[in-house]
């Protein structure tokens, strides 16, 4: 799930393995209710990362996405002539400045986030 125009608040967490966890709220409310959710079920997300570390199968994912609504990603493939970061794939953009020619590769994050990653530039 992404977060929609309605989001004021984003927090991603990465456990040890990789598995990414992402938090959006509406408002400082929303916030604090999805941190103590996420405080509750702590364990549960260790422990169920855990279990699909060691090898997940069809049915384990199922079972889960069934459990919860949620819908498993898969790491973006990167095509060649992309560059991708955690938020997708990068946007390749080129312009004029003051001092010269550029191009460069831009997260694909909102306008304004504050985990937007570096650009990537081209020379």
């Amino acid at each position: 799930m992404a977060a929609n125009e309605n989001t004021k608040f984003q927090i991603n967490y990465k456990l040890s393995d990789g598995t990414l966890i992402n938090l959006y709220a509406t408002d400082v409310k929303d916030l604090e209710t999805g941190l103590n959710d996420l405080g509750m079920v702590a364990a549960l997300i260790k422990a169920t990362s855990n279990d699909l570390s060691g090898g997940a199968t069809a049915a384990a994912v199922q079972n889960i996405q069934a459990q919860f609504t949620a819908t498993p990603v898969a790491a973006p493939v990167e095509q060649p002539g992309t560059k991708n970061c955690k938020h997708g794939v990068m946007a390749f953009k080129t312009g004029t400045s003051a001092r010269g020619p550029w191009q460069g590769y831009m997260c694909a994050a909102p306008k304004g986030a504050l985990d937007k990653c570096e650009t990537i530039w081209v020379r």
